[in-house]
């Protein structure tokens, strides 16, 4: 079975004492972090998911709680004497938005010797691509975040899991979300829309259109 484990559904600021945006997700077939939001290393841990064993993280976007754990994951790594590669997917830009905020947190971490590549791999529209050993497939939505934004279908070749990153209402999240045995969709609040953002009211409106067979709100 393909396992989700929610590391992290709250939004960027804390609310409701939450960690930030990490979704894990595991089956015979591969593990894969789905989005590694700035507090995402002490829900790893405390989880009990040991960092080092994280060989693959899919980006949704390029927003700081959505990816601002990344430099500590890969200094983690680099202390700990970690061996094992490291694959970061993400939207165009990510290796140097990465590098960047290595760079603003930890200056000249970016040109230390590790023992372990880091590989980019940069993310296209529609287009499916091995990541951990599963397939993640990338859907434009409409979130901006100074680079594209994707929903991401996660398929380990017996069940598939969606999550529509941050986006208001597009009917791409209805492509992404069609037959998946779970949808993770963002609802940032109850009946108040905000733009670049989906609420709960929207969701129910199109959830039959969805076509998913299990429905879970998050980022609210």
């Amino acid at each position: 079975d393909l396992k989700v484990h929610v590391l992290g559904s709250g939004d960027a600021f804390g609310s409701g004492g939450r960690f930030q945006t990490c979704l894990f997700l595991e089956s015979a077939r591969g593990r894969l972090l789905v989005d590694c939001g700035a507090t995402s290393l002490v829900a790893m841990r405390r989880a009990d998911i040991d960092p080092t064993t994280i060989g693959a993280v899919a980006l949704t976007h390029l927003h700081g709680d959505h990816f601002g754990a990344l430099p500590f994951l890969i200094l983690d790594g680099q202390f700990r004497r970690r061996t094992l590669p490291l694959t970061i997917a993400g939207p165009p830009g990510v290796r140097q938005r990465v590098e960047a905020a290595m760079e603003v947190f930890f200056p000249g971490s970016t040109t230390v010797t590790r023992r372990f590549p880091v590989e980019f791999l940069e993310l296209t529209d529609g287009v499916p691509v091995a990541v951990g050993g599963l397939t993640v497939r990338p859907f434009a939505v409409i979130h901006p975040s100074g680079a594209p934004a994707h929903a991401l279908r996660v398929d380990d070749g017996e069940r598939v899991v969606t999550y529509s990153g941050d986006t208001e209402w597009t009917d791409r999240l209805l492509d992404a979300a069609r037959g998946a045995d779970l949808f993770v969709c963002e609802a940032y609040f109850y009946d108040r829309a905000v733009r670049f953002h989906l609420d709960h009211e929207t969701v129910r409106a199109h959830r039959d259109a969805l076509g998913c067979k299990r429905l879970l709100l998050t980022h609210m």
